[in-house]
């Protein structure tokens, strides 16, 4: 399942930017690098980025422009990273988040 935008019949959706490997859970994806951690996540077909506190409820995208938490996941060691709105980077280590994680 491919959810990047290849082709648009305004905007310019070639991928500038080089092919990275970055690991989630483990397992080894292809993003661009510079693209948003979000985008690389859910081309890979992962969607869910963190489950709640309280009832362990599974979250992913919902507003996608950093304002609520939903897609917060550990990256590199550090907790509640707003993936929609973070780069990607080679070799970053992204895991998916469990209630307040406090990182690694």
């Amino acid at each position: 399942m491919c959810l990047r935008v290849d082709n648009h019949v305004i905007l310019d959706c070639k991928h500038p930017n080089k092919e990275v490997e970055i690991s989630v859970d483990g397992k080894p994806i292809r993003a661009y690098e510079g693209e948003p951690i979000l985008a690389a996540v859910l081309n890979a077909g992962i969607k869910i980025n963190r489950y709640t506190v309280k009832r362990k409820e599974p979250r992913g995208l919902f507003c996608g422009i950093g304002q609520c938490t939903d897609c917060a996941m550990v990256v590199d060691g550090k907790a509640n990273v707003r993936t929609c709105i973070t780069p990607v980077k080679a070799g970053m280590v992204i895991k998916t988040q469990n209630g307040l994680s406090k990182g690694a």
